[in-house]
């Protein structure tokens, strides 16, 4: 049984504890259960079925069965689902919201931002199915005709990560349903309940038995539930949102078996401000892009190069406005940042931190470490011993190149400033990496502002602005940050159909 929930809910049947196939709560063969951990007080409130490779079959001929009249379904049809299932998330949204905060630890005011952006891809997808196209081409043959429809490709799987697991899933499940696939989601093993919450939600908007399953599993059974999920020969498409080392595996996985795959992988996003900046607006901006989900996301800013003449003035406002946050548990009234959402994100950040102290580096806010105990974070086990995985924002000066820090993703509240001297040398820092998914530049020349969109190496460029997602943006990275892209117009939706050319001969 699983432990007394922390919180209660308006619509208790939202908070959903086993899988889910074909439209009904299923358990793993097995019968093994895993722990869902509250990353602010390191407690179990909740378990999923622990899934294993012989639970994939099911979840996969379900969808297949699924897709035989999905595909089929006139796209106004599948638009009206969306927008019910858009209402019906917007209904339940302070629940869920709940549920999301206990998760993965961000601040419930977090938790309703991530809400209100990943109803945007549900809107969106709901308009982009009713405009897949084909067309038609003059031929070079006189006495032809040829044209290009587009289809549902079939089965696909989503394999997702814990940071923004509403958005991550909305995102990839909207695109696909809006094409006409159906969907088998693999959520990471810290924040299953989200994902089981909206598959029942889009049972009760009208989708049908099959469209949505959701596989839970353990972090031991992670890689072989994932594998079993991509090879199976029913599956035509999967997408990944996760690290670039895994992303690696799964490319090669469906490269190996002929798999069309989306990835968006790791980032390493430089953030630049020029002496020419506006730097109250810079500011703003980064504190949003960094801090949020304490520095948990792959858009976040990793490195912030500032020139050289606002470079001391440029820290110190940073320090003084950080320094406002307040740590503590995401369910707590006033906290403005939460844990981080696993204890591996602790250890990898002191060993950063502690990495760029010893080569140089001048700590100029917090400490680099986690902090230990509940009186440190007030609230952050809610009174009752210690727990949590916290650490108050740490920011550091006087980076250099050779510090972790400017080649790893920090995923954790650690900031470290580099100061640069001219545009040239910023590019080419900027550019020292083999991920490129986003970068942020800061100046009023505009003439500057080209040349940086143009010369920096990444799928996505912030030009006086932080955090560019958007349901109407195509999202997606370059070099080892991925490939193909999700949401925009039009690429979102193609990364779920075939192009078939049909090409007729005229007799007489």
């Amino acid at each position: 049984m699983s432990p007394t929930l922390p919180f209660k809910l308006k619509n208790p049947d939202l908070l959903r504890q086993d899988a889910y196939i074909h439209g009904k709560a299923v358990t793993a063969k097995s019968g093994k259960r895993f722990d869902v951990i509250d990353p602010g007080s390191d407690r179990e409130w909740a378990s999923c079925p622990d899934m294993a490779p012989e639970d994939v079959a099911a979840a996969i001929e379900s969808a297949h069965q699924a897709f035989q009249s999905f595909s089929t379904m006139s796209s106004r049809t599948r638009s009206k689902l969306l927008i019910k299932w858009h209402e019906l998330i917007v209904e339940a949204k302070e629940d869920i919201a709940t549920i999301l905060t206990y998760e993965t630890g961000k601040p419930i005011a977090e938790a309703y931002g991530e809400l209100d952006y990943s109803l945007g891809f549900l809107w969106w997808f709901a308009g982009e199915a009713e405009r897949i196209q084909g067309s038609v081409f003059t031929p070079s043959a006189v006495d032809r005709r040829t044209f290009v429809i587009k289809q549902p490709i079939g089965v696909s799987v989503a394999l997702v990560p814990w940071n923004f697991p509403i958005a991550m899933i909305l995102r990839k499940v909207g695109a696909a349903f809006a094409a006409g696939c159906p969907m088998v989601v693999k959520p990471s093993p810290e924040t299953p309940l989200t994902c089981l919450t909206l598959a029942h939600l889009a049972t009760q908007a009208g989708f049908p038995p099959g469209v949505l399953n959701v596989l839970t599993t353990s972090l031991d059974n992670t890689p072989s539930v994932s594998e079993a999920m991509m090879i199976h020969p029913r599956v035509k498409k999967v997408t990944f949102t996760g690290s670039t080392r895994v992303g690696k595996i799964v490319a090669t996985t469906c490269a190996k078996h002929l798999k069309k795959c989306t990835l968006e992988l790791g980032g390493n996003c430089p953030f630049i401000v020029f002496d020419d900046a506006n730097l109250k607006q810079a500011l703003a901006q980064f504190m949003a892009l960094k801090w949020r989900h304490a520095g948990q996301a792959c858009i976040s800013a990793n490195r912030l190069y500032v020139q050289a003449g606002v470079y001391e003035r440029f820290t110190q406002m940073l320090v003084d406005e950080t320094a406002k946050i307040s740590v503590g548990h995401g369910a707590k009234k006033g906290s403005t940042m939460g844990p981080v959402t696993t204890p591996r994100g602790l250890a990898k950040a002191e060993a950063q931190a502690a990495d760029a102290i010893k080569h140089g580096a001048q700590l100029v806010l917090g400490t680099g470490k986690a902090l230990k105990n509940s009186i440190e974070v007030e609230g952050s086990d809610q009174g009752q011993g210690v727990g949590g995985y916290f650490m108050e924002p740490t920011i550091l000066k006087d980076m250099n190149g050779e510090m972790l820090m400017a080649s790893e993703e920090t995923f954790a509240p650690v900031c470290g400033i580099f100061k640069f001297e001219t545009e040239q040398e910023v590019v080419r820092l900027a550019n020292d990496t083999s991920l490129g998914l986003a970068s942020y530049v800061f100046t009023k020349n505009v003439d500057r502002v080209w040349r940086m969109f143009e010369k920096l190496e990444a799928g996505m460029i912030g030009l006086n602005t932080g955090n560019s997602s958007a349901a109407e943006s195509p999202f997606g990275g370059i070099k080892e940050s991925g490939m193909g892209k999700e949401s925009g117009k039009d690429v979102a939706v193609n990364e779920y159909l075939i192009t078939k050319t049909g090409t007729l001969t005229l007799d007489g």
